[in-house]
Formats: structure tokens, C-alpha cells, sequence
């Protein structure tokens, strides 16, 4: 059966409408009621056209919205499990750590922004990692190296040769980890970042990286011997493992660290997790006498 479009339709199977709503009738499966007769369908009364539906109110200019406007949210009852928009304090420059009033303050405990600072093979990733990973307060590990490498079209490897395209990332991979950096430390998440800063380059290096995060940025170089570099170099595989040559340029450069007044730590007797115990002590000291750099 077919009803002219905009005709009410017709009432459930079962039931009828109207006065007679309290009589309901049941056809018989074969289309036959007891006694042979056929008593005719009852009809539905007529009723009202459906109300149009209200206008809808335009979206505004730039949004893109093109249905209903949105209902306004009911307020929340106390105690109702409701998630939503969760405001975060924005990422700011990190201060200079307040003076501590008895002891060095212990670094397990403290929210701190580090810079661990090595060359290629000097193990910063696998300490930054482990320290993360071991500390009682919420601590997240920004590698620069895997920002960088979010490139994948167009990735300027400096195996390659260096020039303006991969000085570009490098730069660009920092000041986003920089900013990374900002966003934890302003809602109470410790970082440590790991980059291969040099000591001749201190507009680009420690100059960017203080522009990027700020002042309370504290610093540490990771400085084991040539030997051990090497040793692990060769242990890298892709585009992170450099030539013997390469590591030897790096590691000589590193060594003006020395004089710098940086906190130095040599790791090269020392497993990660030493290292790691290590590297909790210099930042203690570095809090409560901050270097100046």
C-alpha cells in the first residue's frame, strides 16, 4: 500500500487510534478472522499537518557549521562523571629554580627542565630515558633527534652533507621541543632534552636553547672518552651512526665544554642506571647553585 507523500501515517500494527484507541484488533495470519467475514480495516481520523520545523538559525560567518545551531549544555550536577574541555596553563619561559631554604632539594622530587648535552654515542638518549622513566614525579624525555625526524618528505639527513635544509631542521626541531618543553613544565611535567650543543656556537646552542625553554633550562654535559664513543657509534645503525671521523670531530669539539662551567659528567665506567644516579646529584647541586651560562 502507498500513501501520498505528507499523509499521516497509518497506526502500529495492532492498534488503532482516535475514540476507539482502547479496541484492538489482530488480523489473522492468513487475512481471515474467525467466521469468514472481513471486517474492514479501521481507518485513521485525520489529524492536524505536522507543524513546520523552526527555522534554522545561520551558522556563524567562518565556521562551516551548516545544521541546527547547537543546544545549550545543561549545567553538571555534583557528582555526575562528566569529561570535557580540560583548561591547560600555557607554556611560558621557565624561571631560574627559587633558592633553597636548608639542603640541595632532592632532584627525584623537583620539576625540573634538563639539558643533556653529548656527542653522538655518548649515551643521552638512553640516560635521558632512564632517568625519565625512574623518577617519582611525572618526567617526559624530548628527543631532539625523533623531533627532527618527524620529516620524512623532504628530510635533509646530514650524512648527506651539511647545508642550509638541515641547519634549517635542526633549528626547527628545537624550537619545537622547546616549546615542548614549556607546556610540560607549566602543567607540572619534568623534562630532559638531549641535543649535541657546541661549545663554539653558543648563539645557535645554548643561546637557542635559552631563548626556547628559558633561564631555569639547567644544563649537563655527558662527556665520556673517544674510545667509548666510538665503541658505541658503532653499535648505532641508520642514519644516527656516524663515521668514525665524523664521531672523533664531535667528540674533539665537545671538549671545550671543559672551563665552560657546565656541570661534566664523564660515563665512561659507568652503566645507565650509574649514570643515572649520577645525574641526580648534579641536578640537585645544579638547583641550588644554578650555572651561569
Amino acid at each position: 500500500m502507498h500513501y501520498a507523500v505528507g499523509a499521516p501515517l497509518p497506526p502500529p500494527r495492532g492498534q488503532a487510534s482516535g475514540p476507539g484507541a482502547s479496541m484492538h484488533w489482530t488480523p489473522h495470519p492468513g487475512g481471515h478472522t474467525p467466521g469468514g467475514h472481513h471486517p474492514p480495516a479501521p481507518s485513521p481520523p485525520p489529524q492536524a499537518p505536522a507543524a513546520p520545523p523552526p527555522a534554522q538559525q545561520p551558522a556563524p560567518v567562518g565556521q562551516g557549521w551548516h545544521g541546527p545551531a547547537p543546544q545549550q549544555a545543561q549545567p553538571t550536577q555534583p557528582g555526575m562523571d562528566v569529561t570535557g574541555h580540560v583548561p591547560l596553563p600555557p607554556g611560558a619561559p621557565v624561571p631560574l629554580p627559587s633558592p633553597p631554604t636548608d639542603a640541595a632539594p632532592d632532584a627525584a622530587h623537583t620539576a625540573v627542565a634538563v639539558l643533556l648535552i653529548g656527542p653522538a654515542g655518548a649515551g643521552k638518549t638512553s640516560v635521558a630515558r632512564h632517568w625519565a622513566d625512574t623518577r617519582r614525579v611525572p618526567t617526559a624525555h624530548i628527543s631532539l633527534d625523533d623531533v627532527r625526524e618527524w620529516v620524512r618528505s623532504g628530510f635533509a639527513d646530514p650524512q648527506s652533507g651539511w647545508n642550509d635544509h638541515s641547519e634549517a631542521q635542526y633549528r626547527l626541531a628545537r624550537r619545537t621541543c622547546g616549546f615542548a618543553a614549556r607546556n610540560f613544565l607549566a602543567n607540572g611535567i619534568s623534562c630532559i632534552l638531549d641535543d649535541a650543543v657546541f661549545p663554539d656556537r653558543p648563539v645557535v646552542g645554548l643561546g637557542g636553547w635559552k631563548r626556547h625553554v628559558g633561564p631555569g633550562l639547567l644544563p649537563i654535559v655527558l662527556l665520556p672518552g673517544l674510545e667509548i664513543v666510538l665503541e658505541r657509534n658503532a653499535r648505532r645503525s641508520g642514519n644516527r651512526r656516524l663515521s668514525d671521523e665524523e664521531v672523533a670531530r664531535i667528540h674533539g669539539r665537545m671538549a671545550g665544554w671543559y672551563g665552560s662551567g657546565l656541570p661534566i659528567i664523564d660515563n665512561s665506567q659507568h652503566d645507565v642506571a650509574t649514570t643515572v644516579r649520577v645525574l641526580d646529584d648534579v641536578v640537585a647541586r645544579s638547583i641550588a647553585s644554578p650555572p651561569n651560562w
